[in-house]
Formats: structure tokens, sequence, C-alpha cells
């Protein structure tokens, strides 16, 4: 059996948790920074967050084509340089206007940086394990996006300012950089001339129908995980909501266990369409906590806790399966353009998601009715899934 954990695959691993880790530190309070800071409506607040959502999806797919024309790692070092690099400007800026533009041109580097890391370590795994290799791959990644949260809403919680949050997510940035420097890629891919500027190096065509599904998902996601602050405190849960994460890496890691070797056996489809089922369930009993709060608030905090494991489970199913359907739709050739039609989708749903959890906290519906319609377009990506984006990748695959 081929080698997994190989040096550079470790090295990948935790560059990679490093970089999310940073990432996900901010998320869960940069919607209370710029509420008691700028003093930002709820609305505001989605629309600036989802600023950096939207450039790194417009850098995407200019990203995987110039993956696919030049040697992979020196782009990822120099992507990854300059995303540690505009951490710098978060604690610095003194109006809502430069955060912004600071968002904006961060989400740009995360774009590109992602893009990198996710087509560097499909280079560099042996191809009989690759849907292990990417399962573990994305356990740095998950992991990250949940004890980043937990640390965060944690200090946040015993008082700690948000400046040293900021340099907290810089310094795991630079550890992460460091790691990410001793990756070594011995198979160089060497890039085909005669497609270099055809339209469809931008975009892996053949993913759209898995992308429309991945990007549905992708909405109730962005909504929970930026908002789920704020909703634990509309339902009273004053401590603790750095727990909900550590129960939804619980999940995640769990799921992973087994999902890797799922996708290798040839069960790629099913692990999708059960991560999304499973996935369907967190989010509507979600969406009736704030209903069941007025009957029992007891019978909330057992939910509460309960519904990120359901959720982890499923996220944790979903994600690295999708990530391994995009590969194979794809020749060895267009592996970055396939990555980067993946996270496109991801991140268009996540900002979608940021922009409707904004607009629905504000609304009469609140929260609750953001998380109901998040389990709503769960639910259509489960039927849409199952009736068309499976049957047409039986007929499109390349492995």
């Amino acid at each position: 059996m081929d080698k997994l954990w190989t040096r550079s695959f470790i090295c990948a691993c935790i560059g990679n948790f490093l970089l999310f880790f940073a990432f996900y530190l901010l998320l869960p309070i940069l919607p209370l920074y710029l509420i008691d800071v700028f003093s930002a409506s709820k609305t505001l607040v989605g629309f600036v967050l989802s600023s950096y959502t939207l450039a790194a999806l417009l850098v995407r797919p200019f990203s995987g084509f110039l993956l696919d024309l030049f040697r992979r790692k020196p782009q990822y070092l120099i992507a990854y340089f300059f995303f540690v690099i505009f951490f710098i400007g978060y604690p610095v800026v003194t109006s809502i206007n430069l955060f912004l533009l600071i968002r904006i041109i961060h989400g740009a580097t995360f774009g590109f940086v992602t893009t990198a890391g996710n087509s560097l370590v499909v280079d560099i795994l042996p191809s009989s394990r690759r849907g292990e290799g990417l399962g573990y791959f994305g356990v740095a990644n998950n992991l990250a996006m949940v004890v980043g949260p937990m640390i965060s809403l944690m200090l946040h919680e015993k008082g700690s300012s948000y400046d040293t949050i900021f340099h907290l997510a810089i310094i795991s940035g630079l550890c992460g950089f460091v790691f990410a420097s001793s990756i070594k890629v011995e198979k160089l891919f060497q890039p085909k001339p005669d497609r270099t500027f055809a339209f469809d190096r931008f975009f892996l065509f053949k993913g759209f129908r898995a992308g429309f599904s991945f990007f549905l998902s992708g909405i109730p996601y962005g909504m929970f995980m930026t908002y789920l602050a704020i909703y634990g405190k509309e339902l009273n849960i004053e401590v603790g909501l750095g727990f909900f994460f550590t129960l939804l890496a619980c999940g995640m890691v769990f799921s992973r266990l087994f999902s890797g070797k799922m996708v290798d056996r040839g069960k790629l489809t099913q692990a999708i369409k059960l991560g999304l089922f499973v996935g369907i369930i967190g989010l509507f009993l979600l969406a009736s906590l704030q209903r069941i709060n007025t009957y029992s608030h007891a019978v909330v905090l057992v939910l509460f806790f309960l519904i990120p494991v359901i959720l982890g489970l499923g996220y944790g199913l979903t994600f690295p399966a999708f990530n391994t359907l995009f590969v194979n739709l794809a020749p060895n050739n267009r592996r970055a353009t396939a990555s980067s039609t993946f996270m496109t989708s991801w991140d268009l749903g996540v900002g979608s998601g940021l922009i409707l959890g904004g607009w629905f906290a504000d609304s009469a519906g609140g929260l609750s009715l953001a998380f109901l319609v998040g389990g709503l377009l769960s639910l259509f990506s489960f039927v849409y899934f199952t009736k068309s984006v499976e049957p047409h990748f039986q007929r499109n695959k390349f492995r």
C-alpha cells in the first residue's frame, strides 16, 4: 500500500490547519467587533463580512488558471505570505470603509492560497489513497474552523481584547507559513500549452451541477458559523458558546474516520447523500430552538450542544467527498481548475449565507427563520444531487 503520512503531507496538513485557524479565529468575533467598534447594523455586518468571500470567489478561477500553468508551490507560498500580512490591517483601521477595503484584499489572498493548497496536496498524495488523504487534509481544515471560533469566543468571554485575538491570528499564520515552506513536491506538473488560454481553463464546466448542489449546502454553513454567537445570546445562552464549536469538531473528526475510506471504496456519492441528510436534520433542529425556548430553556440547552455533533457529522462527510468528486471529474492537467471550481462553489454559498443571515437577523423572523431557510436549501440540494448530480457524475467521471 502506498505511504500516505509522508513528511510533506504532514507539513501540508499542519500548514493548512494553522492557516484556517488564523482565519476562523476571527470569524465569530468580527460581527461583535463591527457592532461594538463601528456601531454597524447586522445587515451591514453581513455585507462587510461577505465582501471577503466575494473577493475570494472572484480570484479563484484565475488562481486555478495560474496554478495549472506554473509551478504550484512558489505561488502557494507567496499567497500564504500575503494572507498573513493583511491580518495586521484589522486592528489598525479606524473606519468601516477602510475595514471593508482590508477585508476585500484579504479575501483575495485567501481565495488564492486555499486553492493553491488544495491543488498542491493532490500533487503529493498517492492516487490510490487520494480520497483518504483529502479526508485527513480536510480534518485539519475542519478542526481549525471549529477550534478557532472556540478559542476566540472563550478569549472574548474571559475579557480578552479584540487586538489580542488579532495578534494570535498573525502568530498562527506565521507558524503555518514555516510548515508550508517545508512541503516537497517530487513530481512537477507539466501544463499542456495548446489549451492554456481556453476559457474553460478558468472553470470546470463538468463540475457545475455538483457546484450548484455544494453551493446550496454552503449557505446554511455560512449562516450558523457567523451568527451562532448572536443566536446563542438571543436564546439566553451566555456561556459555553465556544463549546458548540468543540462538539462540531468532534462530529467532523468522527465522520472523517470513515468518510475517506468510503470514497476510496467507490461509495463517493453515498457519502455525500448521507452527509447532506444528516446536516438537514441538524439545521431543522437549530431552527426550532427559538420556539422550543418559549416552553423549556433546559431542553434548548441540551439541543444546543447536541446539534453541533449532528452538523459536524453531516459536513464532515460531504466536504471531502465533494472535493474528491470535483477532482475525479477533471483530467490530471485540470486539477487546480477543479479545486478552484469546488472552492468557488463553497465560497459563493458561504458568502450568500453571510448576507442572508444578516438580512434575516434584522427581520421579524430572526435567525431561527434563517436556519429554517438554510435547512430547506439543504433539502433541495439533497434532492438535486440525487436526481441530477449523481447520474451526471457517473457518466462523466475520469476515475
